[in-house]
């Protein structure tokens, strides 16, 4: 499919419904309101596609931004280009989804320690999105004592951090109690410490999980598979 095509189909499949609901999630203006399964529908058609991908980010637009963290090829990503999609977000779900791509790129591991150190909103909330997932995609892409340094920090620095990356600090905590078997009490034990972490989510229902409880649940269900 080409960029002019995919274009049109974004906007002639998004929904006023989803438009008012990206819109509380922090889409901005520039959205069509597609849903994610039509997204995924354009993904399965498209694959990967780094340079349509790019095209369609410069659009601005939140739906082509969606598709196109979707289609890229993390094998493109170099430093540079990850910090200038990062820059480029406003919309919490984005830097959700960059970290994702990010995660399996040859940069990972750089923009995990440039990120994290983040004075941004946003883009220390994509540092630790990025930390949960390296963990997810490959539990050995970092070390014990790398997570065990990242455990500390977060506990000094959590409370004190811009709202949207409490909320992925707080998820970072849980990724590595969950995928780190051997740190799992610790990371349970700084979710005691850390407490209860209030995020303000705006008009949405979208809550901000209690560490120990999630982690013992994900450990649970892991078990029994």
């Amino acid at each position: 499919m080409k960029f002019a095509e995919i274009m049109k189909h974004l906007k002639s499949v998004g929904t006023a419904q989803n438009v008012k609901v990206y819109k509380r999630h922090g889409a901005g203006v520039n959205v069509y309101g597609v849903s994610f399964a039509e997204l995924t529908k354009l993904k399965k058609k498209i694959k990967t596609d780094q340079a349509l991908a790019q095209q369609l980010w410069d659009t601005g637009n939140s739906d082509a931004r969606c598709l196109a963290a979707m289609i890229a090829d993390p094998e493109a990503f170099r430093a540079r280009l990850a910090d200038a999609w990062l820059r480029d977000i406003s919309y919490p779900l984005l830097a959700e989804m960059l970290a994702g791509v990010v995660c399996r790129s040859p940069v990972a591991l750089g923009r995990l320690k440039k990120w994290t150190h983040a004075k941004k909103e946003l883009a220390r909330a994509c540092g630790y999105s990025l930390l949960s997932n390296m963990l997810k995609h490959d539990p050995d892409s970092l070390t014990e004592e790398q997570c065990e340094a990242y455990l500390d920090t977060i506990e000094k620095e959590i409370h004190r951090s811009p709202n949207r990356a409490r909320q992925t600090m707080n998820m970072a905590v849980i990724a590595i109690g969950i995928y780190k078997p051997k740190l799992r009490d610790r990371a349970i034990a700084a979710g005691r410490r850390i407490g209860h972490v209030e995020v303000d989510h705006g008009q949405t229902s979208c809550k901000t999980p209690e560490i120990e409880a999630y982690i013992l649940k994900a450990a649970k269900r892991h078990k029994a598979c």
